[in-house]
């Protein structure tokens, strides 16, 4: 497959990167943040919001909209960036999560995945050559292959059988992704597991590499190991994923994990955090999280973060938002919303430059002083 991304600049004290990875919608400069629109829409914001917060690609999941609306209205209605109203590039998660999250409700076989819809009870077989030809389907800019995401603990002996059928169901997503005459479709990109063993990781590697993706992610993290966790198996993996394709961190998005994943040299990060815990009544400041719900804010009148140059913060204090929020009105969710992607965009900015300036180990220490974790 064509290789869609180049390393601009690698910082001479650490393996962190700027790339730029170009796909049929636009280009992406990386190391990058996808906000995540699972049904085809960033929770309580707008696609112009989301450029006007320097957005340059967002993630929707497959198995969602494979549901609602299903793959005929999308393709009614112009493909998946027309029926969205959304102009840049959208990657797509392939429904691998699902099958881990939802295991009450579905059974993998070699075939795939059967599960029945959390939705109306109907059931239904998702195997790796729907996912792909769903998100040809869509008009996605990176298509992940289905793979299976082991939870946490995990023997040894299951994490390998999941690993090799990882594999083979990626053979069978590339081989629907080959077969498909589409042009100009995604790029393809295959995903690393081996839940927490270093050689599994390896072997898992070595067996995607054979099949040359466009892209390669690691998955089977962020699903209940702790952080330290996290980043021992990161520095056993990405230093052995191809340098010249684009690596992509599934489902991390709290700033230090992002951090540590960056000076391994991860170049693409998803997760939930930012919009959920805004619905939650908690943002984002270079301090740390501030739990905006809470009583000690009812008189405070300084914004989300002083610091901050976003909307929200420009024109709203936390003790109204804490009152928005506190009585289920939607403009709270809406600029905490706001608040959190503009900060987690701009973070994902900041690091940008700071490895094009050779100064990102410098930068991450700076962050890390002041930042604290822990939510106040």
């Amino acid at each position: 497959m064509e290789i869609n991304f180049k390393v601009l600049k690698k910082d001479k004290d650490c393996q962190a990167r700027v790339g730029k990875l170009v796909t049929n919608h636009g280009e992406v400069n990386t190391p990058i943040f996808m906000p995540v629109g699972t049904n085809a829409a960033v929770k309580a914001m707008s696609p112009e919001e989301l450029l006007s917060l320097g957005t340059e690609i967002i993630l929707a999941n497959t198995y969602h909209l494979y549901l609602r609306p299903g793959q005929e209205i999308i393709k009614l209605g112009g493909g998946l960036h027309k029926f969205m109203h959304w102009s840049k590039p959208i990657l797509t998660d392939s429904g691998g999560y699902q099958i881990y999250s939802l295991g009450a409700i579905r059974k993998i076989s070699e075939e795939g995945v059967k599960f029945q819809s959390h939705f109306d009870g109907s059931y239904h077989m998702f195997a790796p050559e729907l996912s792909t030809n769903l998100q040809l389907s869509f008009g996605s800019d990176v298509i992940m292959v289905l793979d299976e995401c082991p939870g946490y603990p995990c023997s040894y002996d299951a994490a390998n059988q999941a690993l090799e059928r990882t594999t083979r169901w990626a053979k069978r997503s590339q081989k629907a992704y080959l077969e498909e005459e589409k042009e100009n479709k995604g790029i393809l990109f295959g995903i690393v597991q081996g839940s927490t063993y270093e050689d599994l990781r390896k072997k898992s590697i070595e067996q995607l590499k054979e099949l040359e993706f466009s892209g390669y992610a690691i998955g089977g993290l962020s699903v209940g190991e702790p952080k330290s966790v996290i980043y021992e198996v990161l520095s056993f993996t990405a230093p052995f994923l191809p340098l010249n394709k684009p690596r992509y961190l599934m489902g991390v998005g709290f700033p230090e994990d992002i951090l540590e994943a960056v000076e391994q040299g991860v170049d693409m990060f998803d997760c939930v955090i930012p919009t959920r815990h805004a619905r939650t009544g908690t943002v984002f400041t270079r301090h740390g999280p501030l739990v905006v719900r809470n009583a000690k804010y009812a008189k405070d009148f300084l914004p989300l973060d002083e610091e901050c140059h976003c909307y929200a913060c420009q024109n709203y204090s936390r003790a109204y938002i804490r009152h928005l929020i506190n009585v289920g009105e939607i403009l709270g969710y809406r600029l905490n919303t706001l608040h959190n992607l503009h900060f987690i965009l701009k973070f994902l900015q900041d690091i940008r430059s700071s490895i094009m300036e050779d100064r990102f180990l410098e930068f991450k220490k700076s962050f890390l002083t002041q930042y604290d974790p822990n939510a106040r």
